[in-house]
């Protein structure tokens, strides 16, 4: 190995430009002072101009400077295996570690990356998400950097990374300048996939883009030539070397060998000659060369071929079908025709030493010159002989999607395996590849429908469509097991639902309900209709729905999950329907008894969610922190990163919206925003964020700034077809109202009158658009501008909780007859002040000062504006108080008790947004629960009756 490697580098010519950058780089890696840091280097190129040379080389320097290296190379065979590269870099430093010591690096995210990087078993439960999965993966790494530091790391041939490492790359690589992390990647530049091309366009620490490798001149190449044979190999034989190779370094370099070892006289004479030698080392030359090496070493040749790359030997060996001594004899002829030669490393998990080709061109030459149907049995054979040798289903799978369907059950067990290993792992797109092969095996008749649903549970994050039809397949299948069905018709309306097709999820759990003749799994289908009718903005039975859920929650007892989900479906019911809080609050109650988790393996977040919400409008918002903190920590310990994180963010900004905590509602919806983003733009979770974020901005005064936003996400029409809280296209007349478009606010009111109120959805606690139509039609219409907002406040009373009751009270003050103003500004202030609703309190504050020209009252609501972050309130008050002759009243000082460092720390923590702690922030939370009496789990509400006391 290291004669090889001093010949790679003896020959590498004409590149010192990229050995420059990669000194440049090495140094900044390594250097001191406040320059040092990390870069990215790319290098691209057709293949045989030398990227794996330059790498190498790269390696060489970099562990010459102590610094730590990790390397992964793209195989052509292995592009199917999930994570692939991703071991190759990460494996080596913990492959040899302990459970525990394991669990001690990896903490948390041990049984989310673990699986994937093949350090432990995936453990029994819902998978991670990719993204999820993707966050741990950057992670660990970073956690690596920082402990090995200065690191290096290579990856070669990234043109054929395993699609789930190469996306997650990617997205790290602009990571690398901010860590002590040198990245470095070769590729083929025009098979580089569409998910990598961050490495085409990231500058480096330099401003250098992507290094692309020019072929060698005339006079490179004859300096080779002259290095091989001698200084006095003439001017035309170099010049033909030049011209046959097209300056090509790794087919210089192996003519140069050939050339050498052939002893052919290096004159004009013998120029002739090269074209033959040189065409031997590729394409149909290649083959001929190696069938002269006899026909066990052409099928250990072909056999590693098929295997891909760091091949161990025996492994081979049984493709091929040779004995022992025939392998060794078979490799010893390969290494020395420079077809094969020693891997640098092989992998933990696999047995003997490796081997692999001297150049990608060979293994492809090698591999496109196998017969067809011999290529189909060597696959074949190789995936018996890793499952024999112990390295698994998944690792098998690679090669039986490339073999031809002969009715195997060992197939389609061992794909179906394999693809369970993936979907548990985080690679959805690799399990369905592998059960997509597995239904073309055939499976038997009995278990059809069964390879069906778990197809389908692999192509719900990607291919949703595709996702019903297999759904819909197997459930056409004629199979005899009650607890399938019910999971395929479960999972059916599940993508529907999240399709924005809520009507056709609710109708598919119909079919099904009265041919289900368990009671327990109807009454479970039951509760996932209710579920998804509940969701569906426009249901048409609604009221009768909602009395049918109500006769039928009322005499459940919460005996199991599902009797207290349906329970807390009426909850729900009730709190939209505006039935006195005390029904909401019982009922939410009584699902509660016993946890509700929100992720909960076989279940949907969605009722958990909307149990917490119910507390929100019900004046109970600690409640409803306390839940959507601990749904946030379960959906992060599940690895749940995209969708699930999002709506949790959602909840806990919507949360502190109401509450008054405005700034905080802003941070969290913009975490909401980010994560929502990665979902894609108009899903249902986008518009979650949105409309929060929208909310808050407006209340904290910055309406252009959310109109922009609003115009950035195209939010507008369509609205979705899915009940989104705060309601889309309220939300939306909220922005017109704001920008002074009454008109065009009132046209979007009343079409959401229209479509609220047949369903009985009638609690402006939920949704005040009768109290924005209001301030909408005030000027034109006051009569019916008054009505409406008497209706709101009926509705308010009717529910009983003070902020919603006082919201309706301020806005019917707003276009009541001047003469009634004060009583209503005065009972909404009364109540507000006793509601959490800081923000609400702030504006009613305002309209009764403004209202009696009161310096006193409009001093307090400057006050409590300012403390909920109301900026563009706080402006317009302070502008009216002055106006008066007031004083405007000076910042508060911090809580007493509490440092204004201690409080920013408690008050971070439980915003659940702050990156991980220093050890300066952990310190002065520690302090701050000391002097609170609490422990961090019980710091909000400590923190908020400290607040509220001092």
């Amino acid at each position: 190995m290291t004669d090889r490697r001093t010949r790679l580098r003896r020959t590498m010519v004409e590149r010192e430009t990229e050995l420059a950058l990669v000194d440049e780089a090495l140094d900044q890696l390594t250097g001191p002072g406040p320059d040092a840091g990390g870069a990215l280097l790319a290098f691209s190129g057709p293949a045989g101009l030398g990227k794996t040379t330059l790498l190498a080389e790269l390696r060489r320097r970099a562990l010459a400077c102590s610094c730590t290296v990790l390397a992964a190379r793209g195989g052509e065979q292995e592009q199917g295996q999930p994570f692939h590269v991703a071991r190759q870099l990460i494996q080596p430093l913990l492959a040899g570690s302990s459970e525990q010591e394991l669990r001690a690096v990896l903490g948390s995210w041990y049984a989310i990356v673990g699986p994937a990087l093949g350090l432990c078993a995936p453990e029994q439960g819902a998978p991670p998400d990719p993204q999820g999965l993707r966050d741990g993966l950057d992670w660990v790494l970073t956690h690596l950097v920082v402990q090995r530091a200065p690191v290096v790391l290579v990856l070669d041939d990234a043109h054929w990374a395993d699609p789930e490492s190469l996306g997650w790359l990617a997205a790290y690589a602009p990571r690398a300048e901010h860590l002590p992390l040198l990245l470095a990647v070769a590729y083929r530049p025009d098979e580089l996939p569409v998910h990598a091309d961050a490495f085409r366009t990231l500058p480096g620490r330099a401003g250098q883009r992507p290094l692309p490798l020019a072929p060698l001149t005339e006079a490179a190449v004859a300096a080779l030539v002259r290095e091989a044979v001698g200084d006095h190999a003439d001017d035309v034989f170099c010049r033909e070397a030049w011209a046959v190779t097209t300056g090509n370094p790794f087919e210089a370099v192996e003519l140069t060998a050939r050339v050498r070892d052939k002893g052919v006289p290096p004159v004009a004479a013998s120029a002739p000659l090269l074209r033959d030698l040189a065409a031997a080392q590729r394409g149909s030359g290649l083959v001929e060369r190696l069938e002269r090496l006899g026909p066990s070493t052409v099928r250990f040749a072909w056999a590693c071929a098929v295997l891909g790359t760091a091949i161990p030997q025996d492994l081979a060996a049984r493709v091929a079908a040779l004995g022992a001594e025939e392998a060794v004899d078979a490799t010893a002829r390969l290494r020395d025709a420079r077809i094969l030669s020693a891997a640098e490393a092989t992998p933990a998990h696999e047995p003997g030493p490796g081997l692999e080709f001297v150049h990608p061109l060979i293994a492809t030459a090698l591999y496109r010159s196998i017969p067809d149907a011999l290529r189909v049995a060597l696959h074949g054979r190789a995936a018996a002989a890793v499952v024999d040798a112990g390295l698994g289903s998944s690792a098998a799978a690679r090669h039986l999607l490339e073999t031809h369907p002969e009715n195997d059950p060992w197939v389609v067990r061992t794909l179906r395996e394999a693809a369970a290993e993936n979907l548990r792992a985080g690679a959805p797109e690799a399990a369905r590849r592998q059960l997509a092969r597995a239904l073309r095996e055939p499976p038997g008749f009995d278990e059809r429908a069964a390879v069906l649903y778990e197809l389908g549970c692999a192509s719900l994050l990607t291919e949703p469509a595709n996702t019903v039809n297999h759904l819909r397949a197997a459930l056409a299948e004629p199979f005899d097991d009650p607890a399938l069905r019910q999971g395929i018709v479960i999972r059916l309306a599940q993508v529907l639902a999240h399709s924005d097709r809520l009507a056709d999820a609710s109708r598919a759990l119909a079919q099904e309900i009265p041919y289900t003749q368990d009671v327990r799994a109807r009454l479970r289908l039951q509760s996932e209709q209710f579920m998804w009718d509940a969701f569906d903005a426009a249901e048409t039975d609604s009221p009768a729905r909602s009395r049918r859920l109500a006769r039928l929650a009322d005499r459940l007892t919460g005996r199991d999950l599902t009797e207290r989900y349906i329970i807390g479906l009426r909850a729900w019911d009730a709190c939209l329907r505006g039935e006195p809080v005390d029904v909401v609050l019982h009922h939410a109650g009584r699902a509660l008894e016993r946890e509700l988790s929100w992720a909960q393996e076989d279940r949907g977040f969605e009722v958990p969610v909307l149990v917490a919400m119910a507390h929100v409008y019900a004046d109970r918002p600690g409640r409803a922190e306390e839940l959507s903190e601990a749904g946030t920590a379960a959906f992060e310990r599940q690895g749940w990163h995209g969708a699930h994180l999002s709506f949790a963010y959602n909840v806990r900004a919507y949360t502190r919206f109401r509450r008054g905590r405005l700034a905080d509602a802003e941070e969290l919806a913009r975490a909401g925003l980010r994560l929502a983003e990665r979902v894609g733009r108009r899903t249902p979770v986008h518009w979650y964020a949105i409309a929060i974020l929208l909310t808050t901005l407006l209340a904290r005064g910055r309406a252009d700034e959310a109109w922009e936003l609003a115009r950035e996400h195209e939010y507008g029409r369509p609205f979705p077809a899915a009940v989104v809280f705060p309601d889309s296209q309220t939300v939306y007349a909220e922005l017109l109202l704001a920008r002074g478009d009454t008109k065009a606010a009132a046209a979007e009111l009343e079409e959401v009158d229209r479509r609220l109120t047949p369903r009985g959805i009638q609690n402006p606690s939920w949704c005040p658009w009768q109290l924005h139509l209001a301030r909408a039609v005030a000027a034109d219409d006051p009569h019916r501008a008054r009505a409406l907002a008497a209706d709101a406040v009926r509705r308010a009373r009717v529910f009983g909780a003070p902020s919603g009751l006082g919201q309706a009270l301020r806005v019917a003050a707003e276009v009541a007859a001047p003469e009634d103003r004060v009583e209503l500004l005065r009972e909404a202030v009364a109540l507000l002040a006793a509601s959490p609703a800081g923000y609400e309190l702030a504006c009613a504050l305002a309209a009764l000062g403004t209202e009696l020209g009161d310096p006193d009252v409009l001093a307090r609501a400057l006050v409590t504006a300012r403390e909920c972050g109301a900026d563009g309130l706080e402006a317009t008050v302070a502008e009216t108080l002055l106006g008066l002759g007031g004083v405007l009243p000076s910042p508060s000082p911090p809580v007493e008790g509490l440092t204004e460092q201690e409080l920013r720390a408690a008050r971070t923590a439980i915003g659940g947004v702050a990156p991980a702690a220093d050890r300066e922030t952990d310190w002065l939370r520690s302090a701050a629960c000391r002097k609170l009496g609490t422990d961090l789990s019980g710091l909000p509400a400590a923190l908020e009756s400290y607040e509220r006391r001092c």
